[in-house]
């Protein structure tokens, strides 16, 4: 009996154990060479654990209990051998669509010149397909008919009505994102007064990263059903608007050279400042408390918007207070023109006592 069982050890066991300790020597050399190619990626893994799986179901294709059913559904017997199949199929597929999009695609649309929003939807149409057939040889390969899926759209068709309009309606808006580009990866867009950039659009949802780095998940419908802002759409330039009020002692001329240098300093020292269109000083009219102006001041990057804006204000105070122009604060005044007699008199006796 043990004889038998030593032998069916070293027929069944002793060459999966040696397969396996090779791969697990080799798997370190794998992620170093792909680890070259891939930046942050275990790559390396996935391809020793697909040359066991194939070495695995190669090996023990004449063994009764890979393809013993264990659960039924229908006609349909699952066994070990269409799990594993179904598994290599899905995830290679996910891996392949993952190296094409990160590795080859990208020397293609550096050679047209493609932006980053084309290529997203380029990456995004690539993986799609390559996962639908995938799945379609997952289904074949289990024995799924292809006809049955007419059946799934029927029950689909019905949930939608019933439960799925919002997914359905942010999927079919996701795909008209990536086609029609109202907005693409990168730009700068205006949700709801929260700026920030583009990041990822999704099958169901677009991911803006705001200018506070927080993540804002929102969905594709949006931005088709609502006012979005799109501060990249077109051409990138932006006109600035800085306001600033001087006190009704300054000289209008001389508030306007000041700011148009301060325009002119930031220009040198900020290649996102541009002095075409020239810088231009609105002098909007008579306030309150002030004589109020507007510098303009075009930006080619809506990225810097806020830095250039915060530099001219710093510019601005600084010049204006060397050359001692007053920036005045609201003020209001109360005038009593008459108090009722009879009020004061009360007012006084209450103190009095």
């Amino acid at each position: 009996m043990l004889d038998s069982l030593y032998t069916y050890l070293m027929d069944n066991l002793l060459v999966p154990a040696i397969v396996i300790v090779a791969l697990i020597f080799i798997r370190p050399l794998l992620n170093k060479i792909l680890g070259k190619k891939e930046i942050n990626t275990q790559l390396g893994n996935w391809v020793v654990l697909y040359a066991f799986l194939i070495f695995f179901l190669s090996y023990y294709q004449n063994s009764d209990w890979l393809f013993y059913p264990f659960i039924t559904l229908g006609s349909i017997g699952i066994n070990l051998n269409l799990l594993i199949v179904s598994f290599l199929i899905i995830t290679m597929a996910f891996h392949i669509s993952r190296v094409f999009t990160k590795q080859f695609l990208p020397n293609v649309y550096s050679r047209y010149q493609l932006d980053k929003g084309v290529q997203f939807t380029f990456n995004r149409l690539f993986h799609y397909v390559i996962m639908i057939v995938a799945i379609l040889m997952t289904a074949s390969a289990v024995g799924i008919q292809l006809s049955a899926f007419t059946v799934f759209a029927g029950v689909l068709g019905v949930g939608v009505g019933f439960g799925l309009q919002n997914i359905t309606s942010n999927f079919i808006s996701g795909i008209i994102l990536l086609f029609e580009r109202p907005i693409k990866i990168g730009d700068r867009v205006i949700v709801e007064d929260i700026i920030g950039d583009v990041e990822q659009i999704n099958m169901r949802a677009t991911i803006i990263r705001s200018v506070n780095n927080e993540h804002i998940i929102v969905p594709n419908s949006y931005f088709l059903e609502e006012h979005v802002i799109n501060r990249s759409f077109g051409s990138p330039f932006m006109r600035l608007v800085a306001p600033v009020g001087v006190s009704y002692d300054s000289d209008p001329d001389q508030v306007r050279e000041l700011l148009l240098k301060v325009a002119y300093d930031e220009a040198k020292e900020n290649k996102s400042v541009l002095l075409e269109p020239k810088p231009y000083v609105h002098f909007v009219g008579f306030g309150d408390s002030s004589l109020d102006f507007e510098i303009f001041v075009w930006v080619s990057d809506p990225r810097d918007l806020i830095k250039v804006k915060t530099n001219i204000n710093f510019r601005i105070f600084r010049i204006f207070k060397e050359n001692n122009i007053e920036i005045p604060f609201p003020q209001q005044d109360l005038h009593l023109r008459s108090v009722d007699r009879e009020l004061l008199e009360k007012q006084f006796y209450k103190n009095e006592s």
